[in-house]
């Protein structure tokens, strides 16, 4: 089984999100995070925030993993944002961002959360698997493909 199997939901993948920049991507994401989980979403973005500040996470590509370790939080959680509109995310090739997988995880979760963003930026790696997170406008499918990814590897 895939460390990605328990993490997404298909009401954790959003194939049109409006955000026209990091701040509202993070909001955005914030507000899922808190209605799914119970966190307040001011504490998702001020890690998601503190996470960006170190250094962007976005891989190139056009995707980016921002993630962080939240106190409070119980398990790990994911979702899938992809944006309407690519946004300018620090990305070492220099592109735009359009898909943006968000990643939490309890605070004393250190190899937990190694293991996990290991997993997605693999996943994220693969052309075919990124082709098919930038055109499907299904989210069941997706959900799916991030669920199973790793199972036949």
């Amino acid at each position: 089984m895939s460390v990605l199997s328990s993490l997404f939901h298909t009401d954790g993948i959003n194939l049109n999100v409006q955000a026209s920049s990091k701040a509202q991507a993070f909001k955005d994401a914030s507000q899922y995070f808190a209605t799914k989980f119970q966190i307040p979403a001011n504490t998702v973005i001020e890690f998601l925030n503190a996470r960006e500040e170190l250094g962007s996470t976005a891989l190139g590509a056009g995707v980016a993993i921002p993630h962080g370790r939240v106190k409070g939080l119980k398990q790990p959680a994911a979702a899938l944002f992809r944006l309407k509109d690519p946004i300018e995310f620090a990305a070492p090739d220099g592109e735009p961002v359009k898909t943006l997988i968000f990643l939490l995880v309890p605070e004393k979760a250190t190899q937990q959360h190694l293991e996990i963003l290991s997993s997605i930026a693999q996943l994220l790696s693969d052309a075919d698997v990124r082709e098919t997170l930038s055109t499907s406008t299904d989210t069941t499918k997706v959900c799916e493909l991030l669920q199973h990814w790793g199972n036949t590897k």
